[in-house]
């Protein structure tokens, strides 16, 4: 198997466990209140749409063989633009939803949490 599809497959599984982990946490705070179970999606929905748009953005450009400056800057301006769609996300769903705030942050933050731990699972297990 070579890199690149073992490198895909371990994003596609590190998205799945993230969505978990957003649908799950969502479903726990929606047994205190609907309104506090879509405030946790949408602040889950803030840190995995911009993970899942990144993936892309990287399996697109994987193809080509770009100079290794040309990597780093691809990099950079993807995680920017993470960045940037996750704030406006998080915007969206506090100002033109009135999302509640205390679940929409725990979510955000549990999602961030696994995004950095779960890949350390994946690759003992694999």
């Amino acid at each position: 198997m070579s890199v690149s599809l073992y490198g895909e497959n371990v994003a596609r599984k590190l998205l799945f466990i993230q969505f978990l982990a957003v649908t799950a946490i969502a479903l726990l705070f929606c047994l205190k209140d609907p309104r506090w179970g879509a405030s946790a999606f949408g602040g889950g929905l803030a840190a995995w749409l911009p993970n899942v748009f990144f993936m892309i953005f990287a399996w697109r450009h994987q193809a080509h063989t770009p100079s290794k400056g040309r990597v780093a800057w691809t990099f950079a301006l993807g995680e920017v633009l993470k960045v940037v769609a996750s704030f406006v996300i998080l915007v969206v769903a506090l100002a033109g939803f009135k999302a509640v705030v205390l679940p929409l942050i725990v979510t955000w933050l549990s999602v961030l949490v696994v995004q950095i731990l779960a890949p350390a699972v994946i690759n003992n297990k694999g």
